[in-house]
């Protein structure tokens, strides 16, 4: 494994660990939410909006790691009856159009957090901006092309597009009680 693939994969482990850090925020929250509403009678209304904030930086910071791992969603029939060149080929194409899916995520994503910063929008909890929030959407997306790169040497390598570690290592997870 090359400097860029570890390089990818701390980036990747990182964002995971923040993304279940902020899916136990959820959680923890949540539980908050509920006992303030009915066992005190004081609804803490902020608590929505970042309940969503945290759901948004779930998705960001773990798809890179679902990407990496193939526990994504896809559309695998035909890729697994293809072997060589045909199968490789395919590999690429589905890259590169998340990649390109990736790109054009990040020009939006960095246009949505420009004009947020440039009208002054806030959240509905004041005083917090909300390009504060929005600029998970590109760096998200970032980490998630970061990955697609990397699969895309991989293929052309001709090796697999996941790394077989990262997908043994998903493996034991969900063979685990947790699961």
């Amino acid at each position: 494994m090359g400097a860029y693939e570890r390089a990818v994969h701390r980036m990747s482990a990182v964002a995971l660990q923040i993304a279940a850090a902020a899916c136990i925020a959820c959680f923890a929250l949540t539980c908050y939410a509920v006992a303030m509403r009915y066992f005190f009678n004081a609804p803490q209304t902020w608590i929505d909006h970042t309940v969503g904030w945290l759901v948004v930086a779930m998705v960001m910071f773990g798809a890179p790691a679902a990407h990496i791992t193939g526990e994504h969603v896809a559309v695998d029939s035909v890729t697994e009856q293809l072997r060589g060149g045909p199968r490789r080929a395919i590999l690429a194409f589905g890259l590169l159009c998340v990649g390109a899916t990736a790109l054009f995520m990040i020009w939006e994503g960095w246009a949505m957090v420009a004009f947020s910063r440039m009208t002054g929008m806030m959240t509905e909890i004041y005083p917090i901006p909300l390009w504060w929030i929005q600029v998970l959407v590109p760096f998200g997306f970032a980490l998630v092309l970061l990955v697609t790169i990397m699969q895309l040497m991989r293929v052309a390598r001709g090796l697999e597009a996941g790394d077989a570690a990262a997908e043994e290592e998903a493996a034991r997870i969900k063979a685990s009680p947790i699961e």
